[in-house]
């Protein structure tokens, strides 16, 4: 009787190592391979020590990081490949999220999109949402913690036939920003979503993209002011003194009106010692461009575009 507490104990330590190299998660194919039996999974379900998300995929609650909303989403991703089964990947906004692509709203902390071959009885299933594009095997990779997904391309032209302009722009310029694609790829990635539902009203955002755009914030802001008519002459511009020495590098620079625009996320710019080397380079500035304007904006600004063109305008 010891002797089978002892094995059941190392098949569950084995079953555990599997699931923690999953977020949490394991299959039932996964747990009978380490040598649990029908009635010790029930048991591991009865005592609340295993979870039971989809048919025949496990979640070990020990395991579970729901505080943590990088792990949680890679949680549910996996939950749904393995609830899919082998033939299943990450695809459309959930694979833009996996590679950092910036400028979706907030994931809701339950829905991933994952793409199979064909969708027939499949059509429903709690917490995922189905797609059956047909995707090419060379689109299709593995993370290094063993979640399928689509390339950073084809996760950004999937994404745009279901998003509205700006949204659009801003995973663009995250996407050249952060070197997912070149701008080489934009045109053929254009070219590849010709005939899908959508493609139509994307192939104008397209040229809209620029990969200068460090954050969701300066694409919207550029947006409303190209929409304004008073596009900025330059994005990450550089200043110098004399001398040549690099004062600072800004958002936006309107050549003509001598005019800084900096875009004023909550984030870096609120620590102390960033906000006192934001002053040390605003003073630096006005020193050595004692004519230039500087104007700020922030989120809240998106909401009164007519604000924003009025400060670049000067009035």
């Amino acid at each position: 009787m010891e002797h089978r507490h002892s094995s059941t104990e190392k098949t569950v330590a084995a079953a555990m190592g599997t699931a923690s190299s999953q977020f949490g998660m394991i299959s039932w194919a996964q747990a009978r391979a380490h040598g649990l039996r029908h009635h010790d999974i029930r048991r591991l379900r009865r005592s609340g020590t295993w979870g039971n998300p989809y048919p025949q995929v496990y979640s070990v609650r020990s395991l579970l990081a729901p505080t943590n909303t990088d792990r949680w989403f890679r949680t549910a991703i996996m939950a749904a490949q393995l609830a899919l089964g082998p033939y299943s990947f990450a695809g459309g906004e959930t694979a833009a999220r996996l590679w950092g692509m910036q400028g979706l709203k907030p994931w809701d902390g339950r829905t991933v999109h994952m793409v199979i071959p064909a969708l027939g009885s499949q059509r429903h299933i709690r917490g995922i949402t189905l797609h059956s594009w047909y995707t090419a095997p060379e689109e299709v990779t593995t993370t290094g913690d063993g979640i399928r997904t689509t390339d950073p391309g084809r996760s950004l032209r999937d994404t745009l036939l279901h998003v509205d302009r700006n949204t659009a722009v801003c995973l663009m310029d995250s996407c050249l920003n952060q070197g997912l694609v070149t701008e080489e790829d934009v045109e053929i990635l254009e070219k590849r979503n010709r005939g899908r539902k959508g493609c139509v009203r994307v192939r104008n955002w397209w040229p809209l993209a620029d990969g200068r755009a460090q954050s969701p914030l300066e694409t919207r802001v550029r947006l409303v002011c190209v929409d304004g008519g008073v596009p900025p002459s330059s994005l990450q511009h550089r200043f110098t003194d004399s001398s040549g020495r690099l004062i600072g590098i800004v958002d936006f620079w309107w050549e003509d009106r001598e005019l800084i625009g900096e875009a004023d996320g909550i984030g870096p710019h609120s620590t102390p010692q960033a906000l006192a080397w934001d002053r040390e380079r605003q003073n630096a500035l006005q020193l050595h461009y004692p004519n230039v304007r500087v104007v700020r904006f922030t989120w809240q600004d998106l909401s009164r575009p007519s604000y924003i063109l009025a400060a670049v305008a000067g009035s």
